[in-house]
């Protein structure tokens, strides 16, 4: 096979043109090695392997390169990892690999199933019901985690559905977990007496919240969301459409939609169970007719000047890492996502101090609420 210089080889998809962020970590090298020896039938067989959250493309890449597998299955809900593997699979000539529309074409069949371990212990339980009720009676579930960040909770989710969950020795920073033996019947139950995805109740606001595992916030009501709730009625009254930056669980575009019913709201979101989530709690509440759902990176995609209003909860930290990054890419393209004499409507955790950020890249300024943790500001476009 071809040579596969990792190090050199594979860097992250970085929206600066920065050449120096290396994608390759310590815990794609393990997972990749450690695949042949946990199923190696399966890698020589087409179709029958599945990637999960793979963040830049080196676990699918590595799998058909490396290891000769073909047809694979790829699961990825950031846009971020499915642009990375996209723009690595033109760089190196390789294919081989496709996304199934849902979680039942991804593991259908499946006899090895690579995972990047979540943050969300709600995410594994999903994926790996999944796995256990679709999969082949053979299947391996390989998961990989930096150690610092595992947890034996994740063990306990593991064995829900599997029958054998093992922990490998660390190496380097990193440790697998390899769950086999699945329990179909275990997860068929599961799936209908506590389905994904979960559907809640909010009394305090007279909806209903649907959350697919691993999407921020869950069913409930996040407090900085509250806080915003509290005072949007204020926000540009008189728009006819409005764009919720990085929707979560939708709960933003569906109060919107709700409180007024003349607004067609566009929710987006880097995140595909995001977008599901959110399009799942619009029909719950009836206004699904009024809340289009799309995926985009910080509404990256959104057209110029297309929305008098956008509301955004930014996200302070990508997977384990705090940055505010995330945010200042929502602020730029809000700027652009804004008609002149719209605003961005904003809620932010006070330490953060973003007011100056947003002066400088969507226009003047106000606060509208202040809490102990959080800050709702109110910046206008006059591009």
């Amino acid at each position: 096979m071809s040579p596969f210089d990792f190090a050199e080889q594979f860097r992250r998809n970085d929206d600066r043109g920065e050449p120096d962020l290396i994608a390759i970590d310590g815990t794609d090298r393990f997972i990749l090695d450690e695949a042949p020896h946990v199923h190696g039938d399966a890698l020589r067989q087409p179709g029958e392997v599945a990637v999960v959250d793979d963040r830049y493309g080196v676990l699918t890449l590595g799998a058909i390169t490396l290891h000769g597998a073909s047809d694979v299955r790829v699961v990825q809900d950031s846009l971020v990892g499915v642009r990375a593997l996209e723009a690595n699979a033109g760089t190196f000539g390789r294919r081989g690999f496709h996304h199934p529309d849902t979680l039942e074409q991804a593991f259908r069949d499946t006899r090895l199933v690579l995972l990047r371990l979540p943050k969300s212990n709600d995410r594994l339980d999903e994926i790996s019901r999944a796995v256990a009720r679709y999969a082949a009676p053979d299947v391996v579930l390989l998961c990989g985690g930096v150690m610092k960040h595992m947890s034996l909770s994740q063990n306990d989710v593991l064995r829900r559905y599997f029958g054998e969950v093992t922990a490998s020795r660390g190496r380097g920073k990193s440790r697998l977990l390899i769950a086999q033996d699945p329990l179909r019947a275990s997860a068929t139950r599961a799936d209908a007496t506590n389905p994904w995805p979960r559907s809640v109740h909010v009394d305090e606001l007279g909806m209903t919240l649907v959350a697919h595992g691993g999407v921020f916030a869950g069913t409930s009501l996040d407090l900085g969301t509250r806080v915003l709730l509290d005072v949007v009625d204020g926000a540009v009254t008189d728009a006819r459409t409005a764009v919720d930056l990085g929707c979560g669980n939708g709960v933003i575009a569906t109060a919107m939609a709700l409180r007024r019913p003349a607004l067609q709201v566009l929710a987006t979101d880097v995140s595909q169970i995001a977008v599901l989530s959110t399009r799942a709690t619009a029909a719950a509440n009836g206004v699904a007719d009024r809340v289009q759902t799309t995926r985009a990176d910080a509404g990256d995609e959104l057209p110029e000047g297309s929305a008098q209003l956008v509301l955004c909860n930014p996200p302070f930290h990508v997977d384990t890492t705090v940055t505010t990054d995330a945010a200042e890419a929502m602020f730029r393209n809000a700027a652009t996502i804004l008609q002149s004499g719209g605003e961005l409507w904003c809620v932010w955790n006070s330490h953060l101090r973003y007011r100056p950020v947003l002066e400088r890249l969507v226009g003047p300024t106000r606060q509208i609420a202040r809490t102990a943790k959080f800050t709702v500001t109110a910046s206008r476009s006059v591009c």
